[in-house]
């Protein structure tokens, strides 16, 4: 019989890295990309960054171009989704109506934005920033001047807020919570990132409920508060947070919780499908419980993983987690993942450069960050890696070496 060979679902990243992958190990069979959007795979960070605040054209954030995908007899489809995922018969239907036959498959399916359930939501001037299109419709509509009001303090909106504002826009940012980020990094380090937007013209107010979208005519005036405020703006741009599409894992009756369910090796509860990128719920090695990170490293890194446990070699994801961020003058590096994110030693001036360590009740050190310090990377990945107990008081001493922070007791 003829090998109908490997598809890849999600035209992101996560996904063009994987075939990319798998014709690096040397797989010779038929590959097939599948991609929901009309364009080829490309990297979203720089949406809310250089491309949202530079234009930066996205072919320099496209890993892969057109002829690779002709070099390396790669079979790509845009435009069209995966609708009905069949483990046992190995068959895949599309949106448009064929059905492909598959030996392994790769799930990377990727994420959406997470929408707001708030009167006057649909209204014209309101955007989520996920897709090149809706960075391009946020690119066409700012301008110096422009109000643009930003709901939800998380990385998307602060990084939108951050490029609108170097473009001369007005910004407001809205926060629900006491500090923007204090979910990930606690409330120390969010009044760094609030006091970073306040410096630089950002109306950012924290403790804040919008009960609706205003309108006129069916587009966007501005937003309604809960207290009866209203904040005026051109725009309205939700960024709260994002859903992992796990629809087609579900219906196909792969395990799932929070993502789909994957061990070391990236296999999901089917021994021929992997899951790579956002949906993936991982078993880690450095980890007693499973991991599942939506940033780019993970789209990333985890295919080379993926690659190789679908075409039978022994592999295990252990990167660490990693994230970064880019606004205003701050750039930032985040490794590991913290449980307590309020546990926390600086080492440095939070209004200019400094390093944060987050650490367990036990004074090891579970994530640390660089912001605008860029020759500490190795030494904080192996703290973060070694979970040595350190010295609060010593690694807070930038003139204590990172190198000997840890306790000898």
């Amino acid at each position: 019989m003829t090998d109908p060979g490997i598809i890849v679902v999600g035209g992101g990243l996560a996904g063009a890295k994987t075939v990319e992958a798998l014709r690096a190990e040397g797989y010779q069979g038929p590959l097939t990309l599948i991609g929901a959007e009309p364009h080829l795979p490309y990297e979203r960070p720089p949406l809310s960054k250089d491309h949202l605040l530079k234009g930066t054209p996205v072919a320099e954030f496209t890993p892969l171009d057109a002829a690779w995908f002709t070099d390396h007899d790669v079979t790509v489809r845009l435009g069209v989704s995966a609708v009905v995922l069949d483990p046992e018969g190995h068959r895949l239907a599309l949106s448009d109506g064929t059905e492909l036959s598959w030996t392994k498959l790769a799930l990377a399916t990727g994420s959406r934005p997470r929408l707001p359930d708030l009167p006057g939501s649909d209204a014209d001037g309101v955007r989520v920033l996920r897709t090149l299109e809706d960075s391009d419709a946020l690119d066409a509509a700012i301008e110096a001047g422009t109000r643009l009001v930003v709901v939800g303090g998380g990385w998307i909106g602060l990084e939108a807020a951050a490029a609108a504002r170097a473009r001369g826009a007005e910004v407001v940012v809205l926060e629900m919570a006491e500090q923007p980020l204090a979910a990930v990094l606690g409330h120390q380090i969010g009044a760094a990132f609030a006091d970073l937007h306040r410096r630089n013209g950002v109306d950012l107010r924290t403790g804040i409920a919008v009960s609706q979208v205003t309108t006129r005519d069916q587009r966007a005036t501005g937003v309604q508060l809960a207290d009866g405020t209203h904040v005026p703006g051109d725009l309205v741009l939700f960024g709260i947070g994002a859903i992992p599409n796990l629809d087609l894992a579900h219906d196909a009756g792969l395990r799932a919780d929070r993502g789909v369910l994957v061990d070391a090796s990236l296999r999901t509860s089917h021994p021929d499908i992997v899951a790579v990128g956002d949906i993936a719920e991982a078993e880690h090695p450095g980890y007693d419980h499973r991991v599942r990170v939506e940033h780019w490293a993970n789209a990333q890194n985890q295919p080379a993983v993926a690659a190789k446990t679908l075409l039978g070699q022994e592999a295990r994801y252990d990167r660490q987690p990693y994230f970064f961020t880019d606004q205003f003058d701050l750039g930032m590096e985040y490794r590991g993942l913290a449980s307590d994110a309020e546990n926390v030693v600086v080492r440095g001036d939070l209004a200019s450069a400094y390093l944060a360590f987050w650490l367990d009740a036990e004074d090891r050190v579970e994530a640390a960050m660089n912001v605008n310090i860029w020759d500490a990377g190795d030494d904080l990945s192996a703290l973060v890696a070694g979970r040595a107990r350190v010295d609060r008081t010593r690694l807070a001493d930038a003139d204590v070496p990172l190198d000997s922070v840890a306790e000898t007791r």
